[in-house]
């Protein structure tokens, strides 16, 4: 449908022809990010509006809705300073910037580069991996309604509010106050429906505390704020030969500019060593003895195996996982640093050795108690349950290390809905086994429930407001676990068949305070 007498250009929308997941054509709108000539046939590379990054691909022009084209509006003019046409408004930014350049002129140095922005408010709100409420007028409270109280607005994000939002009518509703609720369960008429009381304690009272309000700016891999790069937007790589299984990314990711021109970019799935031919590949294979990540093998159950990986010892192996995670995770950026880093690598056994699954990274320090600061299954390996053991396993080490623990911020889409997933699975698993004692109605805290999970508190009150649970009924702070709620739980677990074993869990925590360069 496109007519070559109009020039399509970089920044131009139009709707562009694609299957959807029924395998029917559909014709969402989306930009062209970059414009190719291969042998007198032009290109497009287009990223569909509202649609994630992944599915960004190149077209040829009989799929473009040339009637429908968009050309990008053109910058409205600047309003003069100090009587000049043409001059923009100061800035600190700007001030800061021309400041640097004209240091850098009378130097004869190169110029400074630019003092970066502080998050706007839209990449503020994606460090909450908060889910959010299905009723807006559901928030943490506390007796004190002077106090200031964390809530989840209805776009998902995490806020301060000083003043109440009031029930609906008709409705006396109230959420959970602090972490110190006391938590008392009695059964229902029926037996499959329970109800729990959550009675505020004495030192009862609202924290934000440990709620990331924007992303971290340390970790291997933190928020991406390059989308302004037009380079960085674009899948550099076709398609990555791993092992047995090749691999089509999903994003950008940074490998040598060389290697970008390949239709295949082999890697060992050993070292993940990265070759630019088969040829190559089998020369490598005859030098290389790993058959396994190189580290301690920390756990072992049937062929699932874990592998610690310490990434200042084995940098040129940490590096190559973080490239090729770059592959697939997008709100994440590649630091080459990788010494203040572990590296959990699970591997699945056979008669060729351990073969790569997914991996999880984490500080070897954290201030902010992130157990987790980049997570990822394999493409191949997805929806297959690997996902949660990952995050199980990573819950099961702050256990023997006896903290809590909660991701990085922000999640990727598919970790936010596993992460949801398995909070919701190990809260919901807890009170159900709750039994009572001489005929009384069984009690749990925030903090007991933290203890034993390893989950940090605030994710613990975030999941109860995503599943809906908490009422506030004659005084009390209430769980009411419908049948439904019952019911879908024990589908979802005869479901996971793939379980941490604690007892074959062999870990000892390092101090890595004592350590001078760790």
């Amino acid at each position: 449908m496109a007519d070559h007498s109009v020039e399509i250009t970089e920044g131009c929308r139009l709707p562009v022809l694609r299957k959807n997941q029924e395998n029917e054509d559909e014709w969402p709108l989306a930009e062209i990010l970059s414009v190719k000539d291969i042998h007198g046939k032009k290109l497009y590379y287009v990223h569909y509006i509202d649609f994630n990054k992944r599915l960004d691909e190149w077209v040829t022009p009989d799929r473009l809705d040339i009637k429908k084209l968009q050309f990008p509006k053109k910058e409205a003019k600047t309003p003069m300073k100090d009587g000049l046409p043409g001059s923009r408004p100061s800035s600190p930014e700007r001030d800061v910037k021309r400041k640097a350049e004209s240091v850098s002129l009378a130097t004869q140095v190169t110029a400074a580069t630019p003092v970066p922005s502080l998050p706007s408010s839209a990449e503020a709100s994606q460090a909450s991996v908060y889910p959010t409420m299905r009723d807006s007028s559901f928030s943490i409270k506390s007796r004190d309604e002077h106090e200031p109280l964390t809530s989840l607005t209805t776009n998902g994000t995490t806020s301060i509010q000083r003043h109440l939002i009031p029930p609906p009518p008709g409705r006396k509703r109230k959420s959970c106050g602090g972490t110190d609720e006391m938590v008392k369960m009695f059964q229902n008429n029926s037996p499959r429906c329970s109800t729990i009381y959550l009675l505020p304690g004495e030192d009862s009272q609202d924290s934000s505390d440990g709620i990331p309000s924007a992303p971290r700016m340390t970790g291997s891999l933190v928020s991406d704020r390059s989308h302004d790069d037009i380079v960085t937007r674009m899948k550099n790589i076709d398609c990555i030969e791993l092992g047995r299984h090749r691999l089509k990314p999903w994003y950008f990711s940074p490998y040598p500019q060389e290697l970008t021109s390949l239709l295949i970019l082999y890697l060992c799935e050993f070292c993940l060593k990265y070759l630019k031919s088969l040829k190559c590949l089998q020369r490598h294979l005859t030098k290389c003895n790993l058959r396994h990540p190189p580290g301690n093998e920390i756990y072992r159950k049937g062929t699932i195996s874990f592998f610690e990986i310490d990434g200042r010892k084995n940098k040129a192996y940490s590096q190559n996982l973080c490239l090729l995670a770059k592959c697939f995770l997008d709100h994440k950026t590649l630091y080459y640093d990788t010494d203040p880093f572990l590296f959990y690598v699970m591997t699945e056994y056979d008669s060729k050795g351990f073969h790569i699954v997914g991996y999880f990274s984490k500080e070897k320090e954290s201030t902010e108690d992130y157990n987790v600061a980049c997570i990822l299954t394999l493409p191949p390996y997805q929806r297959r349950g690997y996902g949660k053991l990952l995050i199980e396993f990573s819950y099961e080490l702050s256990k023997v290390e006896g903290k809590t623990g909660t991701p990085e911020k922000p999640l990727s889409d598919l970790g936010l809905l596993s992460y949801r997933s398995y909070w919701s699975q190990t809260i919901l698993e807890i009170l159900m086994d709750l039994k009572s004692e001489n005929g009384e109605r069984p009690q749990i805290t925030i903090n007991e429930i933290s203890e034993i999970t390893s989950v940090k508190k605030e994710d613990v009150i975030s999941t109860l407001q995503y599943l809906n649970l908490i009422n506030y009924y004659k005084g009390q702070y209430i769980l009411t676990l419908s049948e439904d709620i019952v019911e879908g739980h024990e589908r979802a677990m005869q479901k996971r068949h793939l379980r941490i074993d604690p007892k074959c869990l062999h870990f000892t925590p390092k101090d890595w305070s004592k350590r001078g360069k760790w």
